[in-house]
């Protein structure tokens, strides 16, 4: 009974580290690293009939090439809204229409916007850290209180060296996704 609870707890904790991994790759994936990613506009809101609605839900989003974002809306009266929310969010973008679609070409990066990539990336592996960390600590309170309620010292030890392996190795798989993050970005 005791260690089916014990592993519960540690299987809940691991369940909130592999999400704070995905919450990780889900915000890089919206880093542009110099070539065209439909995905960095996946937090632009665009003011659809009053209600503030994702880009990707009023417009087809496609990349013809590595250095060009083709933007269709599926109403043309809403290009001008889009052009502005695009603006809005402050992408380092000009959006261009010809009537029908608009056109983005992606400028280069420069090395002091590549360095504020690659700071934000840290920040958010930062971030997925902390979580990895909380889901440790809740299992280790959880414990010392499932210890003062009767579970043997030795079970609650054993799952405080596991869960602590569990977050070593969640630091670790974390470290090697900024760093792949950040060669990204710093390769020109």
């Amino acid at each position: 009974m005791e260690i089916s609870v014990s592993k519960d707890c540690i299987a809940q904790a691991k369940e909130k580290m592999n999400k704070a991994i995905a919450h990780l790759e889900d915000e890089l994936r919206n880093f542009r690293a110099g070539k065209a990613n439909p995905a960095v506009f996946n937090a632009v809101m665009v003011d659809y009939y009053g209600s503030a609605t994702p880009l990707p839900q009023v417009a087809s989003i496609n990349t013809p090439d590595a250095k060009t974002i083709l933007i269709q809306p599926w109403e043309k009266k809403l290009i001008p809204t889009i052009e502005k929310a695009i603006m809005d969010a402050n992408l380092g973008f000009t959006p261009a229409n010809n009537g029908e679609t608009i056109r983005i070409n992606i400028p280069a990066l420069t090395e002091e916007r590549r360095k504020e990539l690659v700071k934000q990336a840290k920040s958010e592996g930062e971030t997925a850290k902390v979580s990895v960390r909380t889901a440790r600590r809740d299992v280790i309170d959880a414990h010392k209180k499932f210890q003062k309620d009767g579970l043997p010292e030795d079970v609650c030890k054993d799952a405080e060296a596991v869960i602590q392996k569990e977050t070593d190795a969640f630091n670790k798989k974390i470290d090697e996704i900024i760093a792949a993050k950040e060669k990204e970005i710093m390769t020109v």
